[in-house]
């Protein structure tokens, strides 16, 4: 063995740095290829427990130059110079297999391998050997997964629907298939966007990963920019590694603000982390013992909103399917129309005297299963993003504050209502409150792996009873000054602070 660790990393490194230089973006965007640096390759394959000597199988599926691969090989070289690595590696880019096969080679010059490079679409060959029955055969996947939503009527849709594993986007896809071929025992250890973690678009994706698996390892950063920085990348991402079998008793989670500085890390019982009475199978990460000790509190909230008899839902008005009900101003023959843009300070500023935005929406037959009677709603933004001052930005509409019988609330606002219609100003006042309280919005950051607020956390949410939100918003009146809030949420639900 001639080539040292540290000069396979390095030249592993030029050719991934070569390689994304030269990729098209068109080619990224249909891949949803983003290569991995070296020293985050270190951070994700550090977390993969390996033994001392004997054999591992090894996955690397969507291999691009091998970075993963090369870590791997490298920290064997470096702490097991006598494990025998048997490495798969996919990657079905022509441009890219080059590459790869230079990596491998320096991998074979580093450490006793065995070399099997596949150019093929790893998805639909996983799929084949799933399909027939194949054994497991693998030990470890470690997977940086492409990242592209999948169409329903996509190639990879008709490879997946088959054989049960539908999913959203390719990255959990690369997942859920790596998942299968590991053996009892085996481990999967991956990078990917932190979304998967709660909301409803991934919870058949959880129940499946959380059934065949056991989390162990949890890795979060605290800046968004850096870890995929020189793609242009902002993406809130998370490392995890899961093991084949039953729980352990807790989690190791740790967080740093990129990939080279050293990070903080605690352990977190596992039922903390994946509790067995929530039935959305939300992963929830907490990353310092302040986290776990506010999502307890929440916990400890008495109510659910089936208890309070509201419900939450998505704005009905999709825009670009009703654009020609849209109007600037409203007049005769409309209904007020309510964007995000339309919130201010806890309240309802309409309509907007500039902007893009229009301001109203006919009011037809067309639209008429698009509106809600006037009354009081709690409306909440989708969108938001981890720098934002505020993850939770919640406004109180009152039926005074805009003209007519009807409103049209946007498809980027959720809105609380009792069962389509108005809910009792008071308790709406305090609703309002609550949601732009500090220890809500500090327990959405904790759990939130996404820039939206979808109205399933909002449901998953636990909630004051019905008589300390009618106490909180007598207190408070209408005029949810967020940051006046705090004082009277505290005083009247003070289990919800420290």
């Amino acid at each position: 063995m001639t080539t040292r660790p540290d000069d396979l990393i390095a030249r592993t490194e030029q050719r991934r740095l070569a390689c994304s230089a030269q990729l098209p973006d068109a080619t990224r965007t249909k891949l949803g290829q983003f290569f991995t640096p070296a020293a985050a390759a270190d951070l994700i394959v550090g977390l993969a427990e390996i033994p001392d000597k004997g054999s591992i199988r090894s996955l690397d599926a969507g291999a691009g130059t091998g970075s993963l691969t090369a870590a791997l090989v490298a920290r064997a070289a470096r702490e097991a110079p006598d494990l025998k690595l048997h490495l798969t590696t996919f990657e079905v880019d022509p441009n890219v297999n080059a590459e790869l096969a230079a990596t491998l080679a320096d991998c074979a010059d580093a450490h006793p391998v065995t070399i099997d490079q596949r150019p093929d679409d790893f998805l639909a060959w996983a799929a084949e050997q799933l399909r027939t029955g194949a054994a497991p055969q693998f030990d470890l996947a470690i997977l940086n997964p492409p990242y592209r939503k999948i169409r329903a009527d996509s190639p990879e849709r008709a490879v997946l629907d088959p054989i049960g594993a539908s999913t959203t986007n390719l990255y959990t896809a690369f997942v859920l298939l790596a998942l299968r071929l590991l053996a009892p025992g085996g481990q999967l250890v991956a990078i990917t966007p932190r979304s998967f973690a709660n909301g409803t678009y991934f919870q058949k994706f959880r129940e499946e990963l959380l059934s065949k698996a056991a989390l162990r390892n949890l890795h979060v950063f605290d800046k968004r920019n850096i870890v995929f920085g020189d793609s242009d990348v902002l993406q809130e991402n998370v490392v995890f590694r899961a093991v084949v079998g039953d729980p352990p008793s807790s989690v190791k989670i740790s967080t740093s603000e990129g990939y080279t500085d050293h990070p903080i890390s605690h352990e977190v019982p596992y039922g903390q982390v994946v509790s067995p009475s929530d039935p959305k199978s939300f992963i929830r990460i907490t990353t310092d013992v302040a986290g776990l000790e506010l999502a307890e509190r929440v916990a400890d909230l008495p109510a659910s909103l089936a208890d309070l008899e509201l419900r939450v839902s998505t704005g009905r008005v999709v825009d670009f399917r009703t654009q020609n009900n849209l109007r600037a101003e409203y007049g005769v023959g409309t209904v007020p129309l309510l964007y995000p843009g339309h919130l201010r300070a806890g309240r309802i500023s309409w309509p907007m005297a500039t902007g893009r935005k229009p301001n109203a929406l006919a009011d037809n037959t067309d639209t008429a299963p698009l509106l809600l009677p006037s009354g009081a709603y709690v409306l909440v933004k989708r969108f938001s993003a981890k720098e934002e001052p505020r993850r939770v930005s919640a406004a109180l509409l009152l039926p005074d504050d805009l003209p007519g019988t009807t409103v049209a609330i946007e498809n980027h606002l959720n809105v609380f209502h009792a069962n389509s219609a108005g809910i009792d100003p008071q308790v709406a006042a305090g609703l309002a409150a609550f949601l732009n309280s500090e220890p809500v919005d500090q327990f959405v950051r904790l759990f939130s792996g996404h820039t939206q607020i979808n109205a399933g956390d909002l449901r998953s949410l636990r909630y004051p009873s019905l008589e300390q939100l009618r106490e909180i918003g007598s207190r408070v009146g209408y005029s949810i000054k967020v940051g006046d809030v705090d004082a009277v949420v505290q005083d009247v639900v003070p289990g919800l602070y420290p």
